[in-house]
């Protein structure tokens, strides 16, 4: 343990804020180790900043530089930890979520994020990790686990609520064919529950996810409880089944316009 009375003053301060902050330092945990206001304790971050002791990922927001990453742009070895001081009401979910929930081996350089915060960039960079960051309203704030990481209480949406969000926005995961393989990965899990995915679907009130699940559950074998499911849960009007690829074919039988080689793959 550090004795600070053998340091200097300004070290001191430092050391105190660094042992209460650990993974992340703020102006609030300034404020209470030193008994200082706030513009002074902003000041202080920002000449510790200046002097390559903190390196800031986000307003007001710090991490302590270890002297062996001094040099190196990232120093955040967990992109999990600096989620919820960054984007405030959020959690981990699409392709990273997925990831996590052993569904798909593919590795994304971007941690993808959901929250309630209003955000300028969908593609922030803070300390060298790239987010991809997506609004989403209060009320969707649903399915949802709790985990730690390091000090920091960290939301990720569970496997069920991960593949009803891909299914709503193919692009948080990567695009139909990957989400594709992600569905596919979790019904083959015992602990698939179907029942949930459907009432996710439901409380998430996009028709779009009732097309989808309902189109690539059909070409799965022994998944006929949530082929008729989705046909009770069919809701006018005609979806894509990815946004992002030109669907010249209509599935009539789902009200879903599908790319080319999809439609040659499964039949009306």
């Amino acid at each position: 343990m550090l004795e600070k009375s053998r340091l200097p003053p300004s070290r001191a301060r430092l050391a105190a804020v660094l042992q209460a902050g650990r993974e992340l330092v703020s102006i609030g945990t300034t404020v209470s180790t030193l008994g200082v206001g706030r513009p002074e304790a902003a000041k202080l971050l920002s000449r510790w900043q200046s002097q390559g002791w903190l390196r800031r990922v986000g307003r007001g927001l710090y991490v302590p530089v270890p002297l062996e990453l001094a040099d190196v742009g990232q120093v955040v070895q967990d992109p999990w930890a600096i989620v919820p001081p960054l984007f405030g009401a959020s959690y981990i979910g699409g392709w990273t979520a997925a990831h996590h929930w052993e569904m798909t081996e593919q590795l994304f350089n971007e941690t993808l994020v959901f929250t309630t915060k209003r955000v300028k960039q969908a593609h922030p960079v803070a300390s060298g990790i790239r987010f991809t960051v997506h609004h989403v309203a209060p009320v969707q704030l649903f399915g949802l686990v709790s985990l730690w990481r390091g000090r920091q209480r960290v939301m990720v949406s569970d496997p069920a609520r991960t593949l009803v969000d891909m299914l709503a926005r193919t692009d948080t995961g990567g695009g139909i064919d990957h989400v594709a393989e992600c569905l596919v990965a979790y019904l083959r899990d015992p602990k698939a529950d179907r029942t949930l995915l459907l009432q996710y679907a439901q409380k998430l009130g996009n028709g779009a996810v009732f097309k989808r699940l309902g189109f690539l559950a059909a070409s799965q074998a022994g998944e006929q409880m949530l082929v008729e499911a989705c046909q009770n849960h069919l809701t006018q009007g005609y979806a894509r089944l990815d946004p992002g690829l030109a669907c010249p074919r209509l599935v009539t039988a789902w009200r879903l316009w599908v790319p080319e080689r999809w439609g040659r793959r499964r039949r009306d």
